[in-house]
């Protein structure tokens, strides 16, 4: 029997069933109709396909990222987390790392070397570690960075998965899944266009608009374009980004969907400032040290054809073809180190890097939805293969000093002795079997499980010299998990995870790591998850361990010798929730404590081996925080304010040069002028702290903007 839900998809899109046994079987839509059924057999409870997120009901809503299934967050026995674009524009956040790191537990590491958006969750850092995905897809980091998606505006919502996710996306993710979901083309017309202008030159442009054309086909189409002086000296940006999609339907059971991205960024080339005897000096916040003639360029586009069949009742087939394309450029001084007793900053590493990369993939799976020995079921079977092209030039082995006076500072202009020359070129093949499967064990109970293979080709050819290496890889991850309905709003849960992480970018592995197998991890969680009644919020409380083996680390016998004996822990308890307060008043909160350790591993420091075993890794706060309050004093009027904070972390291994704890102050004030209109102030930073938002040594550190606003106008129509 096929899922009774589907009958009343295209009425109810947000809704969800529930099994009652014997008793009516109500449907809540998006809108808070009501439909009833009556019905006597036992349903399978799972969630209908959602076009947008729900606010007042997050935990309910479907979301793809944490399950191929499309479960809901109450019924998936993992740490998933929506942010939809409403709550993204009530908060002001243009960007894609600024929005993810008011969730549970993210913290960010961005950087310009890793294209300013990696993250950090659960103890684990990096563009490896942490997953960024597009659409559902994965995008292979090359040497660690990754430079889109970055822009808030085209985005309908972004789902984030806490824990390992190898058995969804394949090797990596042993932190997280970030994954980025672009609004879709839709047959009611309506079109947003939006301007702002604020501190540092801030300028702002969009566009986004939708609508049917003709019975069959509907489109989207979206630009954005921001620059700005920024707050630190020399730091000009521009970025640009614009694209949308074709959508056909071809018949009620069968459509096809055509998306294009372009992404251009032209970010400030800022690397921070050095320190003064481990502290930010005040004096030279502002100071940018890089070379006058200094560059960051990065340009994306994405293509996606995506088909969806339903086959028959109950089976839906559902196909994607994807090419991703990008060319990225760095031109600069990257590392500085300042004598205290002089104020002579020297600067190293002149550093270009060119870099392009190809992905071309197909994903095909198949959904069941049928009944088991009596029992409700889902399944889903698929399979995904990819190619990822690399090629690298640089100017290798990045020569170049220069010595400047920190107080009266010329930047000089970029001079390195070393030519930039093509590098190495590789070239990565990947195919991977999947599957999940949902079994409604009781009315109640439900046991959610998957497992996938991976197979991996990796070669990479020296193009100086010509010689050429390679390694195969495999790997199978899968996860179990029970989850137990205590109520139609409310689950407890419990799952196995087991994974695998690389031990550096897997497109771009040096000869040195293809002598290493990929680094496994695994992880139980549990967890409590509730939606208060009549819309009035929810929370969920998760605590989890994770352990990560087969990290590289220095022989103590022989420093000179690397093996792949390490290992790494974390542990925590995550608390998330928002409520409705009342007299105009709600808020929005989470919390995570964070244990993450070294449990074994040893490094070369002078040709000696020095345990770094109990210190915690780089980068990773062990508490964070995030609060969002508002409040609507009269109609049409929102005010809001938040906290981010993040805990002391640790710049290098042995824990000798702490990062200070900060929290920053926001806040945001709209008014909607008209049924068209709204204008709304962002502030940023209201206290002016000046913090480290992450490091690049020991004694460099990038510094977060300093106080800003921003005047926003949007019209609707």
């Amino acid at each position: 029997m096929h899922h009774p839900c589907s009958t009343t998809l295209d009425r109810v899109p947000a809704g969800r069933c529930f099994a009652l046994g014997k008793a009516a079987l109500t449907v809540v839509s998006l809108f808070g109709s009501a439909v009833t059924f009556a019905d006597d057999t036992h349903l399978p409870r799972v969630t209908v396909n959602a076009q947008h997120a729900r606010d007042d009901a997050p935990l309910s809503t479907p979301t793809p990222t944490g399950s191929r299934l499309n479960l809901s967050s109450l019924d998936t026995p993992a740490s998933v987390e929506t942010l939809s674009a409403r709550q993204i524009e009530a908060r002001g956040d243009q960007s894609v790392n600024d929005a993810v790191t008011r969730t549970t537990g993210f913290t960010s590491t961005a950087t310009p070397g890793n294209g300013g958006t990696a993250l950090a969750v659960r103890g684990f850092a990096g563009q490896e570690s942490v997953m960024t995905l597009y659409d559902g897809t994965r995008l292979y980091p090359g040497a660690g960075t990754m430079t889109f998606p970055f822009d808030t505006w085209q985005v309908e919502r972004i789902d984030v998965l806490r824990g390992p996710a190898s058995v969804l996306y394949g090797e990596g993710a042993i932190g997280g899944v970030v994954n980025v979901v672009p609004k879709r083309a839709q047959r009611e017309s309506a079109t947003t266009i939006q301007a702002g202008f604020g501190t540092d030159g801030q300028k702002r442009f969009a566009l986004d608009t939708t609508g049917a054309l003709g019975p069959m086909l509907s489109y989207r189409f979206y630009v954005s374009d921001n620059r700005g002086n920024g707050w630190a000296e020399r730091g000009d940006a521009h970025t640009t980004s614009f694209g949308g999609a074709v959508k056909l339907d071809v018949s009620p059971t069968l459509s096809f969907t055509l998306d294009y991205d372009y992404a251009r960024q032209m970010p400030a080339t800022y690397f921070g400032v050095p320190l003064n005897n481990g502290t930010i000096d005040t004096s030279l916040r502002y100071r940018n040290f890089n070379v006058g003639d200094a560059l960051i360029a990065y340009f994306d586009q994405s293509t996606r054809l995506t088909g969806v069949f339903r086959a028959a009742d109950g089976i839906t087939i559902r196909g994607q073809l994807y090419y991703l394309n990008t060319r990225r450029h760095w031109r600069n001084s990257e590392s500085y180190e300042m004598d205290p007793s002089t104020r002579r900053v020297t600067r190293s590493d002149y550093i270009e890097i060119l870099q392009h990369e190809h992905q071309v993939g197909n994903r095909l799976d198949a959904t069941i939805d049928r009944t088991l020995a009596g029992h409700a079921n889902r399944f889903v079977i698929g399979v995904e293969a990819n190619q990822i092209s690399f090629q690298r030039d640089s100017n290798t082995p990045f020569g170049g000093t220069s010595v400047v006076n920190a107080d009266a500072f010329d930047p000089g202009v970029f001079a390195s002795p070393d030519p930039t020359l093509p590098e190495f070129r590789t070239l990565t093949r990947q195919v991977a079997l999947f599957a999940e499967d949902r079994f409604d064990i009781t009315p109640r109970l439900s046991a959610v499980g998957g497992v996938r293979y991976d197979y991996l080709d990796y070669s990479r050819r020296q193009l100086a010299t010509g010689s050429e290496f390679g390694k195969t890889f495999s790997n199978v991850g899968w996860r179990l998990g029970l989850v137990y309905q205590l109520s139609p709003s409310a689950s407890v849960y419990g799952q196995y995870t087991r994974g695998a992480d690389s031990i550096g970018s897997l497109v771009t592995l040096s000869q040195s790591q293809t002598r290493f197998d990929l680094a496994t991890g695994e992880q139980w969680e549990a967890g409590f998850k509730q939606e208060l009644p009549n819309g009035r919020g929810f929370w969920t409380l998760a605590v989890y361990q994770i352990v990560k083996r087969h990290l590289l680390a220095t022989d103590p016998l022989h420093p000179t010798v690397t093996q792949q004996v390490g290992q790494q822990s974390s542990r925590g308890v995550e608390v998330s929730g928002a409520l409705t307060l009342g007299y105009g008043f709600s808020v929005e909160a989470n919390a995570s404590l964070l244990r993450a350790r070294y449990d074994n591993f040893d490094e070369s420091v002078d040709g000696v081996a020095v345990s770094r075993n109990g210190n915690v890794p780089n980068n990773i706060p062990q508490q964070t925080a995030n609060v969002w309050l508002t409040y609507t004093p009269v109609r049409d009027v929102v005010i809001g304010t938040g906290l981010r904070y993040v805990g002391r972390r640790y710049s290098d291994n042995a824990n000798t040069a702490p990062i200070p704890a900060f929290t920053v102050f926001d806040a945001s004030a709209s008014w909607q002028a008209t049924r068209r209109i709204n204008l709304a102030l962002y502030l940023r930073n209201l206290g002016n702290r000046a913090y480290a938002v992450t490091s690049e040594s020991p004694t460099e550190w990038l510094l977060g903007p300093s106080r800003s606003a921003q005047v926003v106008a949007t019209m609707k129509f």
